[in-house]
């Protein structure tokens, strides 16, 4: 990461936070909650899942009423009752859920919420500014005419902040804003970030990224249990304190665990293809290893995840499951074969965020909870602990709105939904930890670790070099559609990142591509 902070702090405070406090029934989420962020200044919040950003985030952007304290933003008070409201008093959000249209061009989905742009306003110095917001963010590439619907999920995340950077907005808050980013796309966001506090904004930036978090902001706000426990100078702060803080305790190392003996072929890969996206993957996955397909947005990786799930009508390839084929572009023949996906947009691909945790947890199985079409109560309650058991979360929340959790624990459920499946045999998760803490990523990590151990197939995508080097076992590179090579065991974070953003084979590199092992082509380990 290059990111390094420019502070443009005017030393005046231009946003105030005091004594917020917000309870969902019995929960109390935040509890008397205060800080300030300074004109010019990036501000970081950090914290556990359940800390209590996200409600005070939702405060901030009027998607909250508070039970008590005061928002004071140029020195008045400010009533933020509704996201109307928040945008007229200045306020900006880049959420970590994406609230683009996808049915709309990306010229369209830049004018919404922007009152200086009305829909029949089609003028060129209008385009000539949304230009000049899409390459601010690298999407130089994107046309403004261009279907939202075309785009993958992380350019879709590059056009909402871009429409946020040309709303000139008082207090900007991005909310995981680099998730579903690649290292080098979210360059682009932390240089547009410092050019939009060097204009006087302030910025709150929401991540758990916290290397990033350290590298681009000026100060830091802790929260743990819905209260603040420190607010301090970035540059004073080391991973390890920040996490101490988060956590309440001194980091223990989250050690890479090697799983354990490899056991049989579960997945065998040989050719797939889809037109424009993949050419010719093949990989071999056992029982007891975890693999990864490592590259940027583009490059195919989620494109093998999604082909692989049935979700692409046009791949084409031999794909089987424990040794029998298993037909390409029919998720229900993907799904019967024993392929279960986890999407990287929960909201739109995964759960049903109205509905309880519990209903989450069994939408996908109910056949087995059934005797001559009707539900066993039983069953389903037995289901329901053993996976809320599995997932770490309490029981007395079985019955709460799924979409009333956390995101990490959002992201837990969608992944223990797939689990201790009989009928379940490969599990695919396109960038499982997408805005998730260190915490709720060790918890998701143990869950992948003993699925597979359990007998299955694991496979998932990241763009994180942090993600990649502690999980995975084996780990396949791509760049513009093709396998670049496939690393067993070790190897170096700089490795990985030259090979997904240029691809091919480094002269310097001492190692022989051919060798098997570390850096052997991924068609040499097929067995």
């Amino acid at each position: 990461m290059t990111v390094a902070s420019t502070s443009a702090r005017t030393g005046h405070e231009l946003v105030r936070v005091d004594g917020l406090v917000k309870s969902f029934g019995s929960t109390r989420a935040v509890r008397g909650a205060s800080f300030g962020i300074e004109a010019g200044e990036i501000h970081a919040l950090c914290g556990h899942n359940g800390a209590g950003k996200s409600t005070v985030v939702k405060m901030l952007s009027g998607q909250e009423d508070p039970d008590g304290g005061e928002i004071s933003i140029g020195g008045e008070v400010v009533d933020l009752r509704s996201r109307q409201a928040a945008q007229r008093a200045g306020v900006a959000l880049v959420d970590q859920e994406l609230s683009v249209v996808p049915s709309l061009s990306v010229a369209e989905n830049l004018m919404l919420g922007d009152a200086r742009t009305g829909w029949l306003n089609r003028a060129r110095r209008s385009r000539r500014r949304f230009r000049a917001l899409l390459d601010s963010v690298g999407l130089t590439h994107v046309a403004l005419d261009r279907p939202l619907s075309s785009l993958g999920i992380g350019e879709r995340q590059l056009v909402e902040i871009a429409r946020a950077l040309g709303q000139d907005a008082r207090l900007l808050i991005l909310d995981e804003p680099t998730a579903t980013l690649s290292d080098v796309e979210s360059e682009y966001v932390y240089a547009s970030v410092r050019k939009v506090a060097a204009t006087g904004c302030a910025i709150l930036f929401v991540s758990h990224r916290l290397g990033e978090v350290l590298a681009l902001c000026d100060r830091v706000t802790v929260m743990r249990d819905g209260a603040v426990v420190a607010t301090a100078a970035a540059d004073g702060l080391t991973v390890d304190s920040l996490i101490e803080q988060m956590l309440g305790e001194a980091p223990s190392r989250l050690d890479r665990t090697r799983a354990g003996r490899s056991g049989d072929v579960v997945l065998s890969v040989t050719g797939l293809s889809v037109p424009g996206r993949v050419h010719d993957f093949s990989i071999s996955l056992r029982a007891g290893q975890v693999y990864a397909v490592a590259g940027q947005l583009g490059s195919g990786a989620s494109d093998v995840l999604r082909a692989l799930a049935g979700l692409v009508p046009a791949a084409t390839g031999v794909v089987e499951v424990d040794g029998r084929r298993v037909r390409t572009g029919r998720p229900t023949v993907a799904s019967a074969a024993g392929i279960a996906f986890v999407s990287n947009d929960r909201k739109t691909e995964g759960l049903f965020l109205d509905k309880p945790i519990g209903w989450n947890l069994l939408a996908t199985r109910l056949p087995t909870l059934t005797r001559l079409g009707v539900v066993s109560r039983a069953r389903w309650s037995r289901s329901v602990a053993e996976l809320l058991g599995v997932c770490a979360i309490e029981p007395h929340r079985a019955r709460d709105a799924v979409g009333s959790l956390s995101g990490g624990n959002q992201q837990k459920v969608f992944v223990g939904r797939c689990l201790h499946r009989d009928d379940v045999r490969v599990l695919l998760l396109d960038d499982p930890t997408r805005g998730v803490d260190v915490g709720g990523r060790a918890a998701i990590h143990d869950l992948l670790r003993s699925a597979a151990t359990d007998g299955l197939a694991v496979l998932f995508s990241s763009t994180e070099l942090e993600e990649l080097l502690d999980l995975a076992d084996v780990v396949v590179t791509m760049h513009k559609g093709d396998v670049v090579r496939t690393h067993v065991g070790d190897t170096a974070g700089s490795v990985l990142l030259r090979e997904i953003t240029h691809g091919g084979h480094d002269p310097h590199d001492p190692r022989d591509p051919h060798d098997r092992g570390v850096g052997a082509p991924a068609k040499e380990l097929l067995s």
